[in-house]
């Protein structure tokens, strides 16, 4: 349709509607007419009254997407419409939503921060005319119902809609359509849902058996058994699976899986890829384990993989069908899995090249990923993330994203769940929103990274775990409207992912207190406290917080040297009492919701370094320090306290001793605001999801 059809208003979505789809279903057609577009549009009605300002061009549309299943996108339409949503700023050319996660009320919410609503509004305002969200909300409604109707997510749904498109879509006296399409098809059979209960198997065995154990030399196998066994897990709960041996490493060993005296909580396959298929069979033929985890990589990364693979997960799946449901499969080219409750570490990377500490009184946090390497290099670099569980995806050829986010989603132990993903599994990317969903719901932070957000990253992407990276702006906007905080790169990520962690039982508000000796720094936290969808206030303090720290400035003779404002820039002669004293007024103000502190530790007045050669005790052991005082501060306080100590390796260790105690510390000003204003912006959000859900 390429000419403007009016809308009959006061139509709704009837059995002719659907008959338009059955008859046409019948001839074995993918797609209506023109005659049968027509007659659709004619039935999608409005609740429409005069009065409503026109002349905005909208593009609505309903998408059967691989990963997230139907998906309802609004923004704007026409020749506005066709530019590339890249040129515009996140969520003002468009959003998008899982048609299962939201509700018309929802969606117009979503789409009040589009430039498409921004234009109705003001052209409304200016002819005088009542705002459209009555008729938006309306028309949303039709939308999602029929994505609900004609899922494939419903089972009784006798044909799918593949793609809807409205275009050019104007709101006058009649509702007008400039274009429109739509193509449907059969409903596809989905996987067997995982026994994802066994999951709990796979995380606390009771019981582990390794295949590909090398009895002479130092293979993967034989390295992962000396993990196993160094990490503390008892070696007459280990069991290996080695003809022609009884023991390794004082372990003992059986001929096969039918030799084993009892079920197997965990079986770990160490072999190469291919021998795999085989031995799958095996396993499933045996019944003899609950849970795999497959740590050979090449299945389904390389073209002559990928078909045997596909088989082999087919037949994975098939046994999910039996009664217990068959036996649970992670990876394949998984590196493995660390379970602190568990008492293992079935990583293949020796134990002495990723020390683990605890960095926390009690481990909280989950770290799930496609990649192994990911989360090695983020632990190393950032101990304080401290997970009591990482677990490594690898291909997914079973477990998937969505089955381990909600499983975990459910546990009251964990607080924030981190993930690195490559790609979903077919329909997986919904049942990850949903999981996304339930964890926030039941008071949890979700933090998500993924990457092949380019070509040459989507290429990556397949070359690594057999993933198909999918689109990145659809896969942001899907998750962050379930409620997950969107990374954009891995440095977002290890800072999201921490602060989540640090600040979870905070309060949280939009207003900023920055507190700095340094005049750059107090600027630099201003500069930083917007986000492409979101930003923070500096609180305007109140007249007896002004009152407060001009006596401590002036107890500590630098009033005549410091403006009190907020921002502030405190001196570089201000030393730790003074900081301290300053953030707490901040903290004490009715206007302020989270204190940025420049903890200044180059400062001459400051305790910063390890010892001073200048002021004997001058240093991290004096109690008067900032190390010992500013921790049960920021534990105590209701609001978030974030330390900046913005230096060199000299000041690694004043960072490392606040970290060590639960503050959250970060190294320059703009970082730590920058992750402060989208933590803010998240939690907000997840309180609302949790306000709604109610």
């Amino acid at each position: 349709m390429n000419d403007r059809t009016s809308i009959n208003p006061g139509a709704a979505l009837n059995a002719a509607t659907g008959e338009l789809f059955r008859q046409a279903a019948g001839q074995g057609r993918e797609a209506l007419d023109r005659d049968e577009l027509e007659r659709f549009v004619a039935s999608f009605g409005a609740a429409l009254a005069e009065g409503v300002a026109g002349g905005v061009d909208l593009r609505i549309t309903l998408e059967n997407t691989r990963e997230f299943g139907m998906v309802l996108t609004a923004g704007m339409g026409g020749l506005d419409g066709a530019l590339d949503r890249t040129n515009f700023r996140k969520d003002r050319a468009a959003v998008s939503a899982a048609v299962e996660l939201t509700d018309a009320a929802d969606f117009l919410r979503l789409f009040r921060r589009t430039l498409a609503y921004q234009k109705m509004a003001v052209a409304a305002e200016r002819a005088g005319r009542r705002p459209a969200d009555p008729v938006l909300e309306f028309c949303f409604g039709l939308m999602l119902g029929l994505g609900h109707e004609y899922s494939a997510q419903n089972p009784q749904a006798e044909f799918v809609i593949r793609h809807l498109e409205l275009d050019a879509v104007q709101f006058a006296k009649k509702p007008t359509v400039g274009a429109a399409c739509v193509e449907f098809a059969k409903p596809a059979a989905a996987r067997l849902p995982r026994p994802a209960y066994k999951i709990d198997k796979l995380i606390h065995p009771q019981s582990i058996g390794i295949v590909g154990v090398s009895a002479s030399g130092m293979n993967f196998g034989r390295i992962i058994l000396k993990n196993l066994m160094g990490s503390g897990y008892a070696k007459e709960k280990l069991t290996i699976i080695r003809p022609g041996e009884t023991e390794i490493d004082g372990v003992r060993c059986v001929e096969s899986l039918r030799a084993l005296p009892a079920k197997l909580d965990l079986l770990i396959v160490a072999v190469p890829s291919d021998a795999v298929y085989e031995l799958v069979d095996e396993i499933i033929e045996t019944d003899a384990v609950e849970s795999v985890m497959l740590i050979p990589g090449g299945l389904g990364e390389t073209a002559k993989s990928r078909e045997p693979a596909a088989a082999l997960a087919a037949r994975i799946n098939a046994a999910h069908g039996k009664p217990g449901g068959g036996p649970i499969f992670l990876g394949a080219n998984c590196l493995g899995v660390v379970s602190h409750p568990g008492g293992y570490d079935s990583w293949f990377i020796p134990l002495e090249r990723l020390p683990k500490p605890q960095k926390k009184a009690e481990r909280n946090s989950v770290m799930l990923s496609q990649s192994g390497a990911f989360m090695i290099t983020r632990i190393s670099q950032n101990p304080w993330l401290d997970p009591r569980y990482m677990l490594a995806l690898g291909n997914q050829t079973d477990l998937t994203h969505g089955d381990m986010l909600g499983f975990f989603a459910d546990r009251p132990e964990i607080e924030t769940i981190g993930v690195y993903i490559e790609g979903f599994k077919d329909g997986d990317g919904l049942d990850f929103a949903r999981a996304v969903r339930k964890a926030v719901v039941n008071g949890k932070q979700v933090v998500v990274y993924k990457s092949g957000r380019t070509e040459a990253g989507a290429g990556g992407v397949m070359g690594h775990t057999a993933s198909i990276a999918g689109d990145p702006v659809l896969f942001d906007a899907v998750l962050r409207q379930a409620g997950a905080i969107v990374a954009e790169d891995f440095a977002a990520f290890d800072d999201l992912f921490y602060i989540a962690g640090a600040l979870h039982h905070k309060q949280v508000g939009k207003r900023l207190g920055a507190i700095s000796g340094a005049g750059f720094e107090a600027v630099g936290m201003a500069d930083s406290i917007a986000t492409e969808t979101f930003s923070l206030e500096t609180g305007q303090l109140e007249p007896a917080t002004v009152a407060r720290v001009q006596e401590i400035l002036a107890a500590k003779r630098l009033d005549a040297l410091v403006e009190v404002r907020n921002p502030i820039d405190i001196n570089p002669g201000a030393d730790d009492d003074t900081h301290l004293k300053i953030t707490e007024a901040f903290l004490d103000d009715p206007n302020i919701d989270a204190v940025v502190v420049g903890l200044d530790p180059t400062a001459p007045s400051i305790r910063g370094l390890e010892t001073s050669k200048l002021r004997a005790g001058y240093d991290l052991s004096d109690p008067q320090g900032t190390v010992h005082i500013y921790p049960p501060l920021a534990a105590k306080s209701d609001k978030p306290v974030i330390g900046i100590v913005d230096g060199g390796s000299l000041y690694d260790a004043m960072a490392a001793r606040m970290m060590d105690q639960g503050m959250c510390v970060f190294r320059n000003c703009s970082r730590g605001t920058k992750a402060l204003a989208r933590y803010v912006e998240a939690r907000l959000e997840t309180d609302a999801i949790r306000e709604r859900a109610k």
